[in-house]
């Protein structure tokens, strides 16, 4: 029998041995734009917290009547006794808020895409045989990737398309045409996390109407940072109320705790519900969630200079880490990644800068091809200008220390 400890051991062992080891560096405060670790205030540049509600009074009120008024916890999936009102009351703003016909909650973003795909190519719906097709963007998320792989090879074909191309898509489509599928399903993140890049969701809400395929979209990135009043990636690109499904997160920038959904039609909606697996063998959000996640969208939807502020913050950043030499993925996004090829050198970098009063994590092989690790600054409405000079300063200063190959 295979020595599993040993096996781990020594794949360990080689992690250190190379510096491509993951540390964790445990926060001593509120997630914020400044935080605190090792008893010293440092600048927040690796967190989703776009709009800076993880911490807002208003959210943490929100959270702490939950409990009072609904418990700690419900004890039970959504379809035996864990739905209480709040969990529907939810869902309908959500819906409101992505312009959708209706919406449902789940523990993350992760079950929701699983759910979806899983469900939709894995249940006959009273067909005798058939064959789906879904075709997917060459680097969407993991969780698109792992959901697409909970369905059956007997029942779907699962395709992918060149980054970004809807060209590449269109003739996949296209020749596949005369295949006769069930159901075809195109499936993209809305922002991808790692280039922080939109999809080009105007030109793929075209190609889907016109081959008759559904769009799906992961917008766990995009909303509550994307578009004028932050409802996303659609709204950024002027397909607000268009995208057939629309999944996301409630842990990101919409309060920053835990908690996803599915958004549509509300047949699909109602379907998910009695055959997405991750919803009906899991625990229903607790209270303190939903009220806390409702909390955030009301200052979203009420408040939109929070927006501007993330957009202005984000604007000055890319300008300025720039302009020090660094090399960027240019485009709109909070997410900023900072490129420097080597592991290692973005292990030792992130180090450097924490020392130097800045939180940021390197990304490396397998999260990004080989040859492409990366620091990746995720920008917050949270930090003032003096927050983001401070940073600035420690990468400057970093940066000339290191002789980093990643500048310019």
């Amino acid at each position: 029998m295979t020595d599993l400890v040993g096996l781990v051991s020594r794949e360990l062992e080689r992690m250190v041995q190379e510096n491509t080891f993951k540390y964790e560096t445990p926060l001593e405060s509120p997630q914020d734009g400044v935080v605190r670790v090792r008893g010293k205030k440092v600048v927040m540049l690796a967190s989703n917290n776009y709009l800076g509600l993880s911490n807002h009074p208003a959210v943490r009120k929100a959270a702490i009547r939950g409990i009072k008024d609904y418990g700690y916890g419900v004890a039970s999936v959504r379809f035996i006794c864990g739905t209480q009102s709040i969990h529907l009351a939810l869902e309908k703003k959500i819906a409101k808020f992505l312009g959708t016909e209706d919406a449902i909650l789940f523990s993350s973003c992760w079950a929701a895409n699983e759910a979806f795909f899983a469900a939709i190519t894995n249940d006959a719906m009273g067909e005798t045989t058939y064959r789906d097709a879904i075709y997917s963007d060459r680097l969407n998320h993991a969780s698109i990737i792992d959901g697409q792989r909970l369905c059956r090879a007997e029942t779907a074909d699962r395709k992918i398309y060149a980054h970004a191309s809807v060209d590449d898509l269109a003739r996949q489509l296209a020749e596949d045409a005369e295949k006769g599928y069930r159901v075809r399903i195109i499936a993209t993140d809305g922002v991808f996390s790692m280039e922080g890049d939109l999809a080009p969701l105007d030109r793929l809400v075209e190609v889907a109407r016109e081959h008759h395929a559904i769009l799906f979209v992961d917008d766990s990135h995009g909303v509550g940072v994307c578009g004028k009043s932050g409802r996303g990636t659609p709204e950024a690109r002027n397909v607000h109320g268009k995208i057939d499904i629309l999944t996301g997160t409630l842990g990101k920038a919409i309060g920053g705790a835990a908690g996803g959904y599915i958004a549509g039609k509300k047949e699909i909606i109602e379907f998910m519900r009695q055959r997405g697996r991750t919803y009906l063998f899991s625990n229903s959000l607790p209270p303190a969630i939903v009220y806390g996640a409702s909390a955030a969208l009301t200052l979203l939807m009420e408040d939109r200079s929070i927006v501007k502020r993330l957009h202005k913050n984000t604007s000055y950043f890319r300008k300025e880490i720039a302009g020090l030499g660094f090399r960027i993925i240019d485009g709109e996004h909070p997410i900023v990644p900072i490129m420097l090829g080597d592991a290692s050198v973005a292990q030792d970098m992130s180090s450097a800068l924490l020392k130097a009063g800045v939180y940021i994590k390197g990304l490396w092989y397998p999260v990004v091809p080989k040859g492409e690790a990366r620091l990746r600054a995720q920008i917050s409405a949270a930090l003032s200008k003096k927050d983001i000079d401070r940073a600035l300063e420690a990468f400057e200063e970093v940066g000339k220390k290191m002789h980093l190959p990643g500048r310019k």
